[in-house]
């Protein structure tokens, strides 16, 4: 058997195999929407315009550059779980519950348009985190317990700019 075409034996991390597929299809759907939360979050970053521009310029790229360093974390844990991470625009589009940036919203809309999306992936996390911990996935749960307590941070921060 040519070696470079033979699959890499599976490494016995003590999960069990059925719990570790669906952590994997889980970390999958949580990949697909910080990917693209973090697209929309680049997207808004560059086109925002009005009177906070300055402000939400800079808060943008904060949040797109902290997104953009979590999705490696994520597809990580789907490698160390011994499966391939989604990596294609038409994989995530499959996957994620975050809507694409379409057009160009005022800076209000993007505001209330990402503060959803931080919401949203908090709740793709939560989903996840019972699984991960019946199956005793510690490494798993604390990414998610990281990745809930960033989301929800940026949510409140987004939320606030809408306060009167």
């Amino acid at each position: 058997m040519n070696s470079k075409t033979s699959p890499a034996p599976m490494v016995d991390l003590g999960i069990a195999d059925d719990d570790r597929k669906q952590i994997v299809e889980g970390l999958s759907r949580l990949l697909a929407d910080s990917y693209t939360l973090y697209l929309k979050t680049h997207q808004y970053h560059w086109n925002v315009t009005g009177p906070m521009f300055q402000t939400l310029h800079t808060m943008f790229m904060t949040l797109y550059n902290e997104q953009w360093l979590a999705v490696d974390l994520i597809a990580e844990r789907i490698r160390a779980l011994g499966e391939l991470a989604p990596g294609s625009y038409q994989q995530f589009a499959s996957l994620t519950s975050i809507t694409p940036a379409s057009g160009t919203p005022n800076a209000k809309e993007m505001i209330r348009d990402l503060m959803e999306g931080q919401a949203t992936v908090v709740r793709t996390a939560r989903a996840l985190f019972s699984v991960a911990e019946k199956a005793n996935d510690q490494p798993t749960c604390d990414l998610l317990t990281q990745r809930m307590q960033t989301h929800e941070k940026y949510a409140w921060m987004l939320r606030s700019l809408l306060e009167d």
